[in-house]
């Protein structure tokens, strides 16, 4: 019965931070049109999935950044196409950034304020970092074999959307590990988030 619940309660918590995801993207972006009907944008969105694995780990994390994020490239006719490459890249950012924090770093087994902003940093930089490469990388590839794209367009897309992504991943880390920063004490005094010592010892 505490595991089901527990679940529920995560799966809650997904949710919340999937509509945060898509608000942040949403209506929290400056938007860059580009040649062909494209277009890129300077936005805090990953921030908010880089928190969700923080706080969740990469799965529930990556799952809260890619639905929220995916159901916001859905609902806007400029970026509906690309929908399942944003799926695709923000449950993989969620994934990379719960494995350096939590498998690697181990932050929910720390009380040490110094030593859980370092992993979390580190993480934040490890998820974002992949972003950085991945999204113009994949999106090239996606733009010329899955859209039909020509091979000159998609070039000159994948190097705009390089630039945006770099900006994006540096807004992003200094808001995210803030974000936690402040997050952590509140959500650990109202049970929110747990540390695996006081489970075990409870």
């Amino acid at each position: 019965m505490e595991k089901r619940n527990e679940t529920v309660i995560k799966l809650a918590q997904t949710a919340l931070l999937a509509a945060l995801c898509y608000v942040s993207f949403t209506y929290l972006q400056i938007k860059i049109p580009m040649p062909g009907g494209d277009a890129t944008s300077i936005h805090i969105g990953n921030a908010f999935c880089v928190l969700a694995a923080l706080l969740l780990g990469g799965f529930y994390g990556g799952l809260a950044g890619a639905i929220g994020m995916g159901i916001a490239d859905v609902m806007d006719p400029i970026y509906i196409t690309g929908a399942p490459k944003t799926f695709l890249l923000k449950l993989c950012i969620g994934l990379i950034v719960g494995l350096v924090a939590h498998r690697i770093g181990k932050i929910n087994e720390s009380s040490d304020k110094k030593y859980v902003f370092k992993w979390s940093l580190i993480a934040s930089v490890a998820g974002l970092g992949f972003n950085v490469i991945a999204d113009p990388l994949v999106g090239y590839f996606y733009k010329m074999y899955i859209l039909g794209q020509p091979q000159q367009m998609a070039e000159v897309l994948a190097k705009w959307s390089a630039g945006a992504t770099f900006v994006n991943a540096v807004l992003s880390t200094v808001l995210v590990t803030a974000m936690y920063t402040a997050l952590r004490p509140v959500l650990l005094r109202a049970g929110l988030i747990t540390k695996a010592g006081r489970k075990k010892a409870a």
